[in-house]
């Protein structure tokens, strides 16, 4: 069983306090952010921007290095499409599990690229000196985590649990996470069509995350 909460509590954030972005004010128009992660994957990616463009909506797409390296032209329709693309390491790995000058090293290798620097450490699983090593480089890393998670990866739950997931706690100002991957297709590919309907009903608009 997976152990994760949807919604992000007040506890965790307070964990790294200045170091990670779990949320983003909108000051004019209401905003949710859509992010993917994983991808991009030649047919589950095509399809998610396939949904964002009846919306008009723009996602922002945490590619795994070596999988745009084995999907080029998929990663350069994102690109193409107005979508962003950030950072995700380069084999999707464990910041808990991993040395420090590795992860960071694999990073830098993800920027080969993936031109970016917006980064979300695999599986949310990071180090606080790891942290310290991200925000304090040259590059300037901007951390995005997020405040609402769908649970797409999950397969113990249904598509519907998944979409009521994001149902129950998005707000203007949410990042809520989704996943471009065989894994989490069967939910999200039911879920994301029904938030987007939702969020378009209420006239939130559906950005981008800033890199800025």
């Amino acid at each position: 069983m997976f152990s994760y909460q949807v919604k992000t509590p007040l506890w965790l954030k307070l964990l790294f306090p200045g170091g990670l972005i779990w949320d983003i004010s909108t000051d004019d128009k209401p905003t949710v952010y859509l992010p993917f992660d994983d991808g991009p994957h030649p047919t589950i990616t095509p399809f998610v921007m396939e949904q964002l463009e009846q919306y008009g909506a723009k996602g922002t797409f945490f590619c795994v290095g070596d999988n745009v390296r084995k999907h080029p032209e998929t990663y350069k329709c994102l690109l193409e499409n107005g979508h962003a693309v950030a950072n995700h390491t380069f084999n999707h790995l464990n910041g808990w599990k991993t040395d420090n000058a590795v992860y960071g090293q694999n990073i830098s290798l993800a920027t080969d690229c993936i031109h970016s620097h917006l980064f979300r450490p695999p599986y949310g699983k990071i180090k606080r000196s790891q942290v310290r090593d991200l925000i304090h480089a040259d590059d300037k890393w901007k951390i995005i985590m997020w405040s609402v998670l769908s649970a797409d990866f999950d397969k113990n739950i249904t598509p519907v649990q998944c979409r009521d997931n994001v149902m129950k706690h998005i707000r203007p100002g949410s990042i809520v996470l989704f996943h471009d991957s065989e894994k989490a297709w069967e939910r999200m590919s039911y879920a994301l069509p029904e938030v987007l309907k939702f969020c378009s009903g209420q006239g939130w608009a559906m950005k981008a995350i800033p890199a800025n």
